[in-house]
Order: structure tokens, then sequence, then C-alpha cells
């Protein structure tokens, strides 16, 4: 584990392996190590990866928060670009679950010319309707006066992993608890307004042009398989892969199958 100093905060990343450069951004309400099985697959079959803790979550805790802070997707854009100048990176592979991916289209919209590939898992380039937006400033709400995670991560977990997950992977699910039970509630409570402020990508999807790896799950009802086909239908170079009895997170509920699509869409645009 490696960090840089930013402004408020000391932005906390993995950088592993060597070769192409494919970068990874994590969901809410999660750290980099969402991308463990990622990381280490990667590395092994000759990718530089690089994963960064979102400012506010895992290690990047927030010098100073308040209770009211706001983290806009600019900011962690910026955060990303920053990170990567830092290392001496032009161009690479960018990643997103969740709101991971929906960061990795804001990256695209302010800096796609370095982007090579995107990939998109369980993910919606849709802005919030008035009530999603409403209920995400509310859990921030929460989450700010509370002092700590409380309740929500024993809430969210039923919708986070599938139900088939739930039942067989026990170790998956202890590990996405404790990354929700960990994430700091500040960072977490300022990230989630600036999702609620993010702008619509759909009418953006007609301008990216790289080769684009879509992904979810049969059983992810917060960006159901509805969501990844609207990606895939505007993203004119993209695969859609459909992964049968999954969840929000297909990366952590069929690792090994997410990694093979992963390897062999990274491959192809080697050749591309």
């Amino acid at each position: 584990m490696t960090s840089i100093s930013l402004p408020g905060l000391a932005l906390d990343y993995d950088d592993v392996g060597h070769g192409d450069v494919v970068v990874l951004l994590h969901g809410h309400p999660f750290d980099r190590s969402l991308w463990r099985p990622q990381v280490q697959r990667l590395a092994a079959e000759g990718f530089r990866v690089v994963a960064p803790d979102l400012r506010g979550y895992g290690g990047s805790r927030l010098d100073t928060a308040t209770p009211d802070l706001t983290t806009p997707f600019a900011q962690h854009a910026l955060d990303v670009a920053v990170l990567l100048d830092h290392l001496g990176i032009d161009t690479f592979v960018l990643g997103g679950l969740s709101m991971g991916g929906q960061l990795a289209l804001e990256c695209h919209r302010q800096f796609g010319e370095r982007i090579d590939a995107l990939v998109l898992a369980a993910t919606s380039a849709r802005a919030d309707t008035p009530a999603q937006r409403r209920e995400r400033l509310e859990t921030a709400e929460r989450l700010s006066r509370s002092g700590g995670m409380g309740s929500l991560p024993d809430e969210l977990l039923p919708r986070m992993l599938g139900e088939h997950s739930r039942r067989t992977l026990p170790a998956t699910v202890k590990h996405v608890s404790r990354m929700m039970h960990a994430a700091p509630p500040l960072g977490a409570a300022a990230a989630m307004r600036g999702r609620a402020a993010r702008p619509d990508y759909v009418d953006h999807l007609d301008d990216v042009t790289v080769p684009t790896l879509v992904v979810v799950g049969t059983e992810d009802t917060y960006t159901p398989v509805a969501e990844a086909e609207l990606l895939a239908q505007r993203i004119r170079h993209s695969r859609l892969v459909v992964l049968d009895r999954v969840g929000h997170l297909p990366n952590l509920e069929r690792e090994t199958e997410f990694n093979d699509h992963l390897v062999t869409f990274l491959r192809s645009t080697r050749s591309e």
C-alpha cells in the first residue's frame, strides 16, 4: 500500500504488476479491496493494476470532514488524474463497478483521450430520479449524524449480493460486510451527496468510441440488466456479459468467470 498527498487527504492506492495499465474504481460503500481478486489475476496475466481508495473511503480518509460535506464527481475524477500523473501513466484501461462505473464515465467525459478501453460493471449511465436523489441524501444525512455506519451495511447486504451468493459464498459475504462496516461515515456521506448531484451520462455514451466491456448480474436490483443493455446499445464498440444468479457485485460473486471475461477483453484490446 502506498499513498500520495492531495488537498484534504492522503490518497491510498495499490500499484501491482507490470505491463499495460488497468485502473479500477470501487463502488459505495467499499474500498479498493473490492478488486482484490482482479488485481491478483491481472498482475499474474501481465498487467499493471492501479486500484485507489476513492476520496473519503478506505484509507483515503478526509483530513477534515464536516457533516454537510459534498465530494463532487468532478473531484473524484481529478483525484484519479492526479494519481496517474504522479505515477507517470499517460494512457490506461479504466474500469469501475456501480458508483465506480459512473465515475469511469465522468473520467471519460473529462479526459477520455487518455482512456484506451472501459470496463463498466453493475452500473448505470442515468442520473438519479428525484426519489432516488432524496433517498441518497437522506442516507447521507443519517451517516453524517450517526458517527458510524450503524445498521446500514446489514440493510444493504441482501441487495449487494444475490440470493445464491449469500447462501454459497460465506467468505464473500464476510468480505463485503467488512468493507461496508469499515467505511468512514463522513467520507461516504460526502460521496453520496456528490453522487446524487451527478449528471446524466446517457447522451455521453454516444461519444464513447473505445472498446467497452459491460457486465451485469441477473439478480442485480440496483442496476438491472436493462441498464446494462442501454450501455451496450449506446456504446458502439461494446460487449455485454450477463451473469446468471449474480447480484450487484459480479466480480466477487462469480470471481473466476468475471476474471476470464476481463482478461479476454483486455487481451482483445491489445490487438485492436
